[in-house]
């Protein structure tokens, strides 16, 4: 399995997208690369409510005390924003994260405007659920 790209990778490669329909296949492309969640870790504590498809984030904090996300979805596009979302949020302390604001980040991929309400509102209660468990951790 292909690793993520970082921030400014993701950026880039967004940038070099043709026209939308290569932005989601890149985005499917992106979500087919997090590592398989456990059966154990499907489970409702780590549901997140708001999303129209199913979505599953895991949130822990390693010896460094940097936050290590997990996650998956039953829906390829959603998936694929869970990578998104993990890739501005990778190698944050639970500090940073809370403190971080990743619409801007959106907003230079125009990644926004072409999401559908939905899934930009399931997009929006994953942020809120992952800032949110940082907070808890921090």
């Amino acid at each position: 399995m292909a690793a993520l790209p970082d921030r400014e990778k993701l950026l880039k490669n967004f940038q070099r997208c043709g026209n939308w329909e290569e932005k989601y296949l890149y985005i499917i492309e992106l979500g087919q690369r997090l590592p398989p969640l456990s059966e154990d870790a499907h489970s409702p504590a780590n549901t997140i409510q708001g999303c129209q498809s199913q979505v599953w984030i895991v949130i822990g904090r390693n010896e460094e005390g940097i936050i290590e996300l997990q996650g998956d979805s039953d829906a390829a596009i959603v998936k694929g924003l869970i990578a998104v979302v993990f890739i501005l949020y990778d190698r944050m302390t639970a500090q940073d994260i809370v403190a971080f604001d990743v619409r801007p980040w959106f907003e230079k991929m125009a990644l926004t405007q072409h999401l559908t309400p939905s899934r930009s509102q399931g997009l929006e209660a994953m942020i809120r659920a992952i800032r949110a468990k940082a907070a808890n951790l921090s």
